[in-house]
């Protein structure tokens, strides 16, 4: 365990855990940018324990909420009769 920690470390700058919580967050953050999942089922989906875990790590690494974040997206790839225009499967 501790070769891969320092290989990891090594590699991408980043210890085991810290590596993690942004690869989970990355997953997060890409999932509403797609659809409208509620926040529970993008926590549980990332590996969050739940929707609270999500809020706080994506606050502190982002600064926003996830409510913020999805606003972001909300909208920018609907046509005029407000139906997606980009599924999330493709």
């Amino acid at each position: 365990m501790r070769t891969f920690s320092r290989r990891l470390l090594a590699g991408t700058g980043r210890a085991p855990g810290r590596w993690l919580t942004a690869e989970r967050l990355e997953l997060a953050c890409r999932m509403p940018e797609f659809s409208d999942p509620p926040m529970d089922r993008v926590a549980e989906q990332a590996g969050f324990g739940s929707a609270s875990s999500l809020r706080q790590h994506l606050s502190a690494a982002i600064g926003v909420s996830p409510a913020a974040y999805r606003r972001t997206f909300q909208g920018r790839d609907r046509g005029p009769t407000g139906r997606r225009l980009v599924d999330a499967d493709n």
